[in-house]
């Protein structure tokens, strides 16, 4: 199954963002993707208001981006914000969704680990999901995850226990000392953990396009990778917007966990 990441760097308009997701996903198909990746808040970037632009998974902007997938015949993830319910103080919230919509796919992940971290607080805005997603497609079982949850291994272990072979992680991740190295190392680590593919795909960096960022909010720092189930990377980007392939092959994740059974071999404390 061939598989896209797209690379790309969001702003507030929701028009300009669908035209890019638009834009990237006929470059997918064209390059013969049979699924496409994009980034965590592809419908409007981080460091914008996001409760006035929420909407149901049945709304103008998900639905576009459905009638897309359809007509290319191609399977999308895509971040968007949907309704949450409000705080125990009253305060409106959102869900930091991911979307995954194509031929015989149609689900849904709301982002379990809020980035209350590095001076941003998402739990301020946004509600947590509460259970992990799989979805199959093309034969193989993928799960998905969100940014900060990369951070924690235990969803991607979820996930290769509910049958996923590869696990996508979408993001904006945040800048700063360090910050890209620790994504790379992360998306390498879970790879590693659970014996699957990681697709890591990431808001690109903002600066590489002489685009200023101001405040906390995490823009992005590119850095988009597909890592081998022995945390390899196979293919991958630095800072700039691009769009990468790779054909996966699910006899890497079986001669992986031939190798090294850690899923087998856990255990729980």
């Amino acid at each position: 199954m061939r598989v896209a990441l797209a690379q790309v760097i969001t702003g507030r308009d929701l028009a300009n963002n669908l035209r890019l997701l638009e834009e990237n996903a006929r470059l997918a198909k064209a390059g013969g993707a049979d699924l496409v990746v994009f980034p965590e808040a592809m419908m409007r970037a981080f460091g914008n208001s996001l409760l006035d632009i929420a909407e149901p998974l049945d709304g103008p902007w998900a639905s576009r981006v459905r009638a897309l997938a359809e007509e290319l015949q191609l399977v999308i993830v895509a971040g968007m914000f949907t309704p949450g319910t409000a705080s125990d103080s009253g305060s409106p919230r959102v869900r930091n969704t991911l979307l995954a919509t194509g031929p015989g796919v149609e689900t849904s992940y709301d982002k379990i680990h809020l980035f209350d971290a590095f001076g941003f607080a998402e739990s301020d805005t946004v509600e947590a999901g509460t259970e992990p997603v799989t979805f199959d497609a093309g034969g193989l079982t993928f799960g998905l995850a969100t940014c900060y949850d990369i951070r924690f291994p235990a969803l991607f272990t979820a996930n290769a226990q509910r049958g996923a072979v590869v696990n996508i992680a979408s993001a904006s991740w945040g800048s700063g000392p360090g910050k890209a190295d620790q994504w790379q190392l992360l998306a390498r680590a879970r790879a590693v953990d659970t014996t699957t593919f990681v697709l890591a795909c990431g808001q690109g960096d903002p600066a590489t396009q002489g685009l200023e960022v101001k405040g906390t909010a995490p823009t992005g720092v590119g850095y988009s990778a597909v890592v081998s189930p022995f945390g390899e990377v196979l293919e991958g980007l630095e800072g700039e917007p691009g769009l990468i392939f790779y054909d996966l092959d699910p006899a890497a994740v079986d001669e992986a966990r031939a190798k090294l059974p850690v899923l087998a071999n856990r255990r729980d404390f």
